[in-house]
């Protein structure tokens, strides 16, 4: 309800202000298409920068539109393209998603946008990304291991992903070589990246409540094969805190991390750690603290069982973000 009511605020969303292209099919594996909004300014030169995010929900639950109020804002009060990204879930395609493939269509997405977002008035050498929770990890995951391009197949030998979409005449070396999955700035809201101390959690099990919500039933995201006790190589493979490069070897853009006070679900202290990480690797980041506020402040409406408000809570948020985007596009 009060998604759709924020909706109709001209503060909020004005769509006079640009224009929108929905559920754009970009890609379609093995049948599931892949939709994202683009929204694009009006009444602006073209080559605007871009910011692409990807939403939140464990892995298992929510689509793109849980952050339409956040994409209407930006796209209403910035001269930025916004492109809202939806990628499979692990409960999708008969629950049968492996966490590689979800990596594997952020990935694709990136090359999507590098590749046809001129068509939108978006310039492609000054992309932005961000996602909350667990798009945050999504993004850390395109950050740190873009360069790790190989067939889907051949996961569980070399770790490295396959791209959900390729440019048509390109090779997955030429993606690596040409450093196609580089972006310029990057946002992560109150994630979480290690899935291999998650998994040694009960991630895989029904302790992990996002099973239940997505009403699937546990398994292992690598295979029935692997567990993190005795697999634990492939299960950090997939884990961002692990495979931050050294910055004299490969510099990342810089990053905002931002947390929440009151947050239980990803507390302050991981997204600490995460920084501690990077600090450690010489990457550049800037850390924020949204003062008394819970996980998922950027979700579109209010939600009841987090206490959240848009309006409250992600909008003051939103202006630091787009103030780091504006710095560094």
């Amino acid at each position: 309800m009060y998604t759709r009511k924020y909706s109709q605020d001209i503060n909020i969303n004005n769509p006079e202000k640009y224009h929108l292209t929905e559920n754009i099919v970009w890609s379609s594996p093995q049948g599931f298409d892949l939709t994202m909004d683009i929204y694009s300014p009006k009444n602006v030169p073209e080559n605007c920068p871009v910011v692409v995010m990807f939403h939140g929900g464990g892995f298992l639950i929510r689509r793109k539109e849980i952050l339409n109020n956040m994409s209407q804002y930006i796209a209403t009060n910035h001269d930025y393209v916004v492109c809202n990204v939806n990628y499979r879930l692990l409960k999708d395609q008969g629950n049968t998603v492996m966490f590689y493939d979800l990596i594997g269509d952020a990935f694709g997405s990136i090359l999507w946008i590098k590749e046809n977002i001129h068509k939108f008035n978006g310039d492609k050498t000054r992309i932005g990304i961000t996602g909350d929770s667990a798009g945050a990890y999504i993004c850390a995951m395109v950050l740190n291991l873009g360069n790790k391009i190989g067939k889907r197949e051949d996961f569980a030998k070399d770790y490295a992903f396959e791209p959900t979409y390729v440019p048509e005449n390109m090779s997955l070396d030429e993606i690596t070589k040409e450093n196609l999955l580089d972006v310029k700035a990057a946002v992560l809201s109150y994630g979480g990246y290690d899935f291999y101390k998650y998994a040694l959690q009960n991630a895989e099990t029904y302790k992990n409540i996002f099973w239940w919500l997505a009403l699937a039933k546990p398994r292992g995201v690598l295979g029935e094969e692997f567990n993190p006790i005795d697999h634990p190589e492939i299960y950090k493979a997939i884990s961002p805190i692990y495979n931050i490069p050294d910055a004299s070897e490969r510099k990342l853009p810089p990053q905002l991390l931002t947390a929440a006070t009151r947050d239980r679900i990803t507390p302050v202290h991981m997204i600490e750690e995460y920084g501690k990480a990077l600090k450690e690797k010489d990457q550049e980041f800037e850390f924020w603290e949204h003062l008394g506020r819970n996980h998922a402040y950027l979700d579109s409406g209010r939600t009841w069982i987090a206490g959240n408000d848009f309006v409250r809570d992600g909008i003051p948020a939103l202006k630091v973000m787009m103030d780091f985007f504006d710095k560094h596009l």
